[in-house]
């Protein structure tokens, strides 16, 4: 069978809204998609390449809602001015770090990021990217490393007008074109997304020609709401209304948009999030670093609203993130009872659902017409591994191990924790370490 692949006598974890444990089963994927699940005598005559997937679960591969692939660049950086706010994290770091990017910078440091998320079992994600003094081509730079790597992966370049019109309008241009683009090509690895910083750096006049553009080219958005408390008293100083309120006025809220944190929104702006069917990310990990607070993902999720889970870049490992959603709603709530049906639904089930609006694949889910998109790691469990407590060992087990093997459309990229890319892996880190240590001495 051309372009199949067979995963045999393994554990399959189905997530999906009526998961399953399926030990011993085997799942064949065709032409990029699963078209059977059944126990392993079922599947007979095939001649395709086969996994053993023996001692090993086999899941739905993760996706991560929200991040910065750039932010690859800033591992391991010193000599930065402590900030004492999130403005001065924003001043002193990454305005400074996204402002010193080359193109070739945004292609390597994107390579890095898919390599990591690979080894995590990560397989699709959605990058917000900013490089202002190199716009033009970047999101084609970033969009080449994720073929390359034989990930999804949803791009967009981060308007703002904090750099001055001319660079705000090559902001304009670099979304719309790379838009454009994607539209055209159809490709179920690469899609797009228009993107704005932050309602406190995009003025009414800017915001107006970015959502005309948006609006034109049937496309959501994806943008920073509420980060800090600062965010909301711009906008209630410029425009008389919070943040959510803001972007409504404008459009920008919609079922393909995303809204990164929205840590400081009220109920009224949950609600608003929740009628105009407008995802939500939270990055837990992020929030704790800068110290802006811990999202309401509760009260969010009470009230309708698609809650979603990312990592701003602190990771590329979901299931890292995924623990540290739960204590933070513990700590939150002053409860440890709380969050853990919020937490798990925002990766497992929510996620999905969001990458699904933007790809038009179902993703979650091992089952028949869901994209084959599969992690596979090595777990023998010590205790029962039955339908109703498989997110219990996948934050306190699967977590804590390695993942084995990663697929994508069904191309192994990593295989027994061998990367299977033409790749040269130590070229890549070793030209990432030269154009790092250049980027820091133009920092």
């Amino acid at each position: 069978m051309p372009n199949s692949l067979l995963i045999e006598n393994g554990t399959v974890l189905t997530m999906g809204k009526t998961s399953k444990v399926l030990a011993g089963h085997s799942v064949l994927i065709q032409d990029g998609f699963i078209t059977k699940v059944a126990p392993k005598q079922a599947i007979k005559n095939f001649r395709g390449r086969r996994i053993d997937a023996t001692g090993k679960v086999v899941l739905p591969g993760f996706i991560n809602a929200h991040t910065h692939f750039y932010s690859s660049f800033a591992r391991g950086l010193s000599g930065v001015k402590p900030a004492k706010n999130f403005n001065e994290v924003l001043k002193n770091l990454w305005w400074r770090l996204d402002s010193a990017l080359t193109i070739e910078d945004c292609h390597y440091s994107a390579l890095i990021a898919l390599l990591d998320s690979i080894r995590h079992g990560t397989t699709t994600l959605i990058d917000h990217h900013a490089s202002p003094q190199a716009v033009a081509g970047s999101l084609g730079a970033i969009g080449r490393a994720v073929g390359e790597t034989g990930l999804r992966a949803c791009l967009c370049y981060e308007l703002s007008g904090r750099d001055g019109g001319q660079i705000a309008q090559a902001g304009l241009a670099e979304n719309a074109w790379f838009i454009h683009q994607c539209q055209q090509q159809h490709d179920l690895h690469v899609q797009a997304l228009f993107g704005l910083h932050a309602s406190f750096t995009i003025p009414d006049a800017l915001m107006e020609k970015a959502a005309a553009i948006g609006q034109a080219l049937h496309t959501g958005f994806h943008i920073h709401v509420a980060e800090a408390p600062g965010d909301q008293d711009w906008a209630l100083r410029h425009s008389g209304r919070r943040v959510v309120e803001r972007l409504k006025k404008f459009e920008i809220l919609g079922p393909r948009s995303i809204a990164a944190h929205c840590i400081h929104v009220n109920r009224r702006e949950m609600d608003l999030l929740a009628e105009t069917q407008t995802a939500v990310v939270h990055n837990p990990q992020s929030n704790l670093n800068n110290a802006v607070g811990i999202a309401d993902v509760i009260e969010m999720t009470k009230r309708g609203v698609l809650v979603g889970l990312g990592t701003d870049a602190m990771t590329t490992n979901m299931l890292e993130e995924l623990r540290v959603a739960l204590w933070g709603q513990h700590l939150r709530a002053a409860n440890p009872s709380v969050g853990f049906g919020e937490v798990t639904g925002a990766l497992f089930a929510n996620n999905p659902k969001n990458a699904g609006r933007i790809f038009g694949l179902r993703f979650g889910e091992i089952c028949e017409g869901a994209a084959g998109d599969i992690a596979i790691f090595d777990y023998d469990p010590p205790t029962p591994l039955e339908n109703g407590n498989v997110c219990g060992h996948l934050v306190f087990g699967i977590s804590q191990t390695e993942a084995d093997t990663t697929i994508v459309g069904g191309r192994v990229l990593m295989e027994n924790r061998r990367l299977a890319l033409n790749l040269d892996e130590a070229r890549i880190n070793a030209r990432a370490r030269e154009l790092a240590k250049n980027l820091w001495k133009r920092m």
